[in-house]
Parts: structure tokens; sequence; C-alpha cells
């Protein structure tokens, strides 16, 4: 397999037919479709079911999709770096993080390096622990903001210093609404919607054991549209969905927090181009 082959692949899925891809490629259809049933043979796979006017994946076919997309973007980031190598300082530096207010320290960082050296560009990516911790190992991200800990020997991390308020939201006017703060058996008689990312810290501490738990997420901004249309109420940190204002939620802390510092990491001993190498030492200097 090649990344011309890949290419040809995306193309094919996109299009959802050979022949619209093969004219976007400017190829001919025959040798389109040769060069698919050529990858399949390679494989040993079937990538598509035939017989319909739209191709339809098999599972096999998904599973490249995913895969050809993450092998066509490394490269265009390398293209891109090895482009920009002989400019200074310039390129892009590819970030990931979750929701959090401590990516203030990120963002502020970004804006001092982007007026000092206007050729760098910033690229962001959310998600939760999981998904993160795998496009960095992929090498998809350069850091990444993570709310866990992690293996110190494989990853060189800066803690940062503030932890983030866990807390309930919930709909306005709800009962709940007049405590100061959510206690645990409050909790405990409450449809919950969890962040996928809080479920190891919330297992591992017996206080917090036999929650109700009908829904997990990894971005809060879906969670809150649950909690609008009453499916239960959402566990997150404060100051990610307005509660000000006209918004029909609102949020309360919960009386026993569980802190977990962020940390921004990056793999040990991988290459990096000097414009993420110059972020990071910024965010070395400045927490």
């Amino acid at each position: 397999m090649d990344i011309r082959i890949m290419e040809y692949y995306l193309a094919v899925t996109r299009a959802g037919n050979i022949s619209a891809a093969a004219e976007v490629l400017h190829v001919s259809q025959p040798a389109l479709s040769r060069q698919i049933r050529d990858l399949e043979e390679e494989l040993g796979v079937t990538l598509f079911e035939r017989g319909s006017r739209r191709i339809k994946l098999t599972e096999e076919g998904m599973i490249l999709r995913r895969r050809a997309e993450e092998m066509v973007r490394l490269m265009q980031m390398t293209q891109s770096e090895i482009s920009q190598a002989r400019r200074h300082i310039s390129g892009e530096v590819h970030i990931g993080a979750g929701e959090s207010l401590a990516f203030h320290h990120l963002s502020e960082i970004a804006g001092n390096i982007h007026r000092d050296y206007p050729n760098i560009r910033f690229t962001i990516t959310s998600g939760d622990t999981a998904d993160l911790m795998e496009q960095l190992d992929e090498g998809l991200i350069d850091i990444a903001l993570i709310f866990t800990d992690y293996d110190l020997s494989q990853y060189h991390g800066i803690r940062l210093p503030k932890c983030d308020k866990l807390g309930l939201l919930m709909r306005k006017g709800d009962p709940l609404e007049a405590k100061e703060s959510i206690t645990v058996s409050d909790l405990k008689r409450l449809p919950l919607i969890i962040p996928r990312a809080a479920m190891d810290m919330l297992s591992s501490d017996p206080d917090f054991s036999d929650l109700n738990i009908v829904t997990v997420y990894n971005l809060i901004y879906n969670a809150s549209l649950f909690v609008e249309d009453g499916v239960g109420y959402a566990l997150g940190f404060d100051g990610l969905i307005n509660t000000t204002g006209n918004s029909s939620l609102t949020f309360r802390p919960l009386e026993k927090q569980i802190t977990q510092a962020g940390s921004i990491i990056r793999k040990r001993y991988a290459v990096f181009n000097p414009a993420a190498n110059l972020f990071f030492d910024r965010l070395k200097a400045v927490t």
C-alpha cells in the first residue's frame, strides 16, 4: 500500500461510486477499478459490498477508511513540515485537549507565539483522554492536555497549578438549584450523565459507588442538550457551559471535590518541528 492508493480509496468512499471518483481524480474508471481490486487482493479482504448503485463499505472497508485518513493526514503534515523547514520558526503545532478552562494556559501561549511568529499555525483537536492518548501515540498531535496520570517513562509532562471545579449541570428551577453545593447522597438519587474521562476517578472512590449512570459523554456541549431535554443531570467542570442570562441551565459544585490537576504531555524521544518545540518550551517557562 502507498499513499497514492490510499488517496484513491478515500476518493471512492467519499464520492460514493467509482465513476464519480474517477472523474474527480482525472483517471479512467477501468484503471481506478483495477487499483481497488489490486488493493483488495493485497489485503485479502472485500472492501465494498457490490450490487448497489452507491457503494457500501464492509467492516474491513470502514477500518481501512479510518486508517487511510490517518495515513494521508500524517503524510500531509510531514510534507507541510518539510516544506516549511527552511523558514525561520514556522510550521504547525497540533494540540489535543480535553474540555477545561485550563486550556487558557495553552491559548495564551499560542497568542503570544502568533504575535512573535505569524507563520506558525495551530490545529486544535478536542476529545477525552483515551482519544487524545491514541492520537498522541500515532503522531497526529504534538501535545495533549489530559486529566489522568500518565507513564513518566513514555511521556514528558508539565503539571498545571490549578484544578477545575467539578459540579452538576441541571435545568433552572430544579429543586437542587436551591443548594449551594451537591452532596454524594444527592447524586445517588439522580440519573447522571458522566464524562467518560471521569469514570476511573469515580470508580476508585467508594463514596461514589452505586451511581445511576444513564449516559456517558466525551464533549459536554452535547451532554448539556441531554440536560436541557430532561435525560438527566451532567457532571462536568464549571465554566464550560454558559449558565447566565437566558440560559435554561444552572451549575452547582460538588461538596466533595474529586481533584485531578491537568497535565500537558508529549511523547519522549519523538522528533518535533521547531514550532512545536518552541510552544512546549514556552509552556515550561510559565508553568
